[in-house]
């Protein structure tokens, strides 16, 4: 009776669209399939799965190196490795050298005063030590360090009397002024890195699809928050995406490029204010055949790249985002952020990440541009009272537009009753 009862209950479940509770029990290649029962059928929604980003929002590939078996090539270029070397590694890394170093010559001049015997008779009247005032490892290894970095404190002094102390005491100057370029370089360069400059370049959460000029295109926002700015800023883009060859190769993170003005110069940004980046779909671009709907299928990823240099510093600057599947809306535009106040140009980054909603067509670029050029090539099919510009706007503003042979067909047969032909139609006035 109680097994009967849940059959109901399961059956009222899929007749009103719902998902039963029990469904979620069964394995998974079940619970996906259709269900079908005598009163509807029932689809399961399609449910993207969280994606792997290959590029994070901040600009950090999210790409790690492993298995490299010829490590020597970090060795072989010492100086970048020193560089690329996190903060806490570098410092260590620094007091080490350093310390390491007076030690080390700490240890040489404690040695020829050992074999000089001057930790014995040192406080001799008549004997003439080869460092004045150095009795023990401590003091030689203070010695060592006023001799690498110059202080001089005057009371432990090299004598004349000793030829192997003035050798060493050049080896020290030469060694330590070596690696005081080396480290000192590397800390000036890892301070002036322009890495901290792209923090204050932004790009928006989201990047859309609307129309521009009778055309779709892609969108984004990007600007800069200093008043200092990026000279000879320019930007590119690139799609990510896995294909499979024409021969069945499989391309798991193919690049694609996204043209976004490099032809007509449109990648050369003057970046005073945040500026919307506009790709056109045309032909040439990777989403030309896709509409709002297939768009919500496919999986990929859109990365932007912007360089230039910084104007305080020389040094070039670059700042990545990207964009997923998930982040690319169809159908908005951009809240405009620039106003005109009383002898400036004011920009609220409050709306530097807002959107809105605008009427856009569903069907892939391809097809706006065939119903664009059917519109053009025959203007006289349309019964329209409108100018063939304004009926062009009302097809761009449709979500769905009908073909235009059934609009035809449908104007003519309560025109003159004809079938929508050119030779049936009636001469214009």
């Amino acid at each position: 009776m109680m097994a009967g009862d849940s059959r109901a209950h399961m059956d009222h479940d899929m007749e009103i669209g719902v998902i039963p509770r029990e469904m979620k029990k069964l394995p998974k290649h079940i619970r996906e399939a259709q269900i079908t029962t005598d009163r509807t059928r029932l689809i399961p929604e399609t449910v993207k799965k969280p994606r792997q980003r290959y590029v994070q929002k901040d600009g950090k590939c999210n790409v790690h190196h492993g298995n490299v078996q010829e490590t020597y090539r970090y060795f072989s270029d010492l100086f970048t490795t020193l560089v690329d070397l996190k903060w806490r590694l570098s410092l260590l890394i620094f007091t080490l050298v350093y310390v390491i170093t007076w030690l080390f010559f700490g240890l040489l001049w404690w040695i020829i005063a050992y074999l000089r015997g001057d930790l014995v008779h040192g406080d001799e009247q008549d004997w003439t030590p080869c460092v004045e005032n150095l009795n023990s490892f401590v003091s030689a290894f203070l010695f060592s360090i006023e001799t690498e970095t110059t202080i001089g404190y005057g009371y432990r002094v090299i004598t004349n009397d000793c030829p192997e102390g003035i050798i060493l005491l050049l080896v020290q100057a030469i060694l330590g002024s070596i690696v005081n370029a080396i480290m000192v370089g590397c800390m000036f360069v890892k301070i002036s890195q322009p890495k901290k400059r792209a923090e204050t370049l932004m790009f928006s959460h989201k990047a859309v699809i609307s129309v521009r000029d009778d055309k779709l295109c892609l969108m984004f926002r990007v600007g800069d928050l200093r008043n200092s700015h990026i000279v000879e800023a320019s930007i590119r883009a690139k799609l990510i995406r896995s294909q499979q060859t024409k021969e069945g190769e499989f391309i798991p993170l193919n690049q694609t490029d996204i043209n976004i003005g490099f032809d007509t110069g449109d990648d050369r940004l003057f970046l005073v204010s945040p500026l919307i980046i506009s790709h056109e779909i045309n032909e040439k671009s990777p989403f030309w055949e896709w509409s709002q709907a297939q768009m919500e299928k496919e999986e990929f990823e859109i990365v932007v790249i912007l360089e230039g240099m910084v104007e305080a510093t020389g040094m070039t600057c670059q700042a990545r985002s990207s964009y997923l599947d998930t982040e690319v809306l169809w159908g908005y535009r951009f809240t405009p952020v620039l106003s005109l106040e009383n002898g400036f140009y004011e920009v609220d980054y409050n709306n530097f990440h807002d959107i809105y909603e605008t009427s856009t067509p569903s069907c892939s670029a391809k097809e706006l541009a065939s119903m664009v050029r059917d519109e053009l090539l025959f203007p006289q099919l349309s019964f329209h009272t409108q100018t063939p510009k304004a009926h062009l706007q009302d097809l761009l503003s449709t979500p769905d537009p009908q073909p235009q042979e059934e609009v035809h067909r449908e104007e003519g047969g309560e025109k003159g009753g004809t079938n929508g032909s050119a030779a049936s139609l009636p001469a214009q006035p």
